[in-house]
């Protein structure tokens, strides 16, 4: 009986290619859940957001699993709607905020483009555990957040 020693090899480089591709990518399953803690913006668009004096009136959001609501700040105003969230796809909808002046026209104007990135929202990706990155349709990031500790 002839053996095959072609076999072994053959064998041990298809585990091999399994065990590298295994290791691709971020490590965050696309369906890590972001609904808990409060995401803090970092970046809206490619420009940082620095954080305010008072950490409740920076511009954040939750996402509340059991619910299916959105809810947060603009810096200026409270935001609420709801998301729905498939993998790594994310939509914001009925999104709707309170009408308070904004005493900074400079902050009022940082808090129309967030909520205007909510709304283009079409996907997310985790960076890291702690890190939240929002896609438009297009897959370019309207804007970043940090989970607040």
């Amino acid at each position: 009986m002839r053996s095959r020693p072609a076999a072994i090899p053959l064998f041990t480089a298809a585990l091999l290619a399994a065990m590298l591709t295994a290791g691709c990518g971020s490590g965050i399953p696309l369906d890590e859940p972001i609904e808990g803690p409060v995401w803090r913006l970092d970046q809206l668009g490619g420009e940082p957001v620095a954080a305010g004096s008072d950490p409740r009136r920076d511009p954040q959001v939750v996402f509340n699993r059991s619910s299916g609501r959105v809810s947060g700040s603009g810096g200026c105003n409270q935001l609420s709607g709801t998301f729905e969230r498939s993998g790594s796809t994310l939509k914001l909808s009925q999104l709707a905020s309170t009408r308070m002046a904004c005493a900074d026209p400079a902050l009022g104007t940082k808090e129309q483009q967030f909520f205007a990135a909510l709304q283009a929202t079409a996907s997310y990706r985790l960076q890291s555990p702690t890190r939240l990155a929002l896609l438009d349709a297009s897959g370019r990031t309207v804007a970043t957040l940090s989970a607040a500790r």
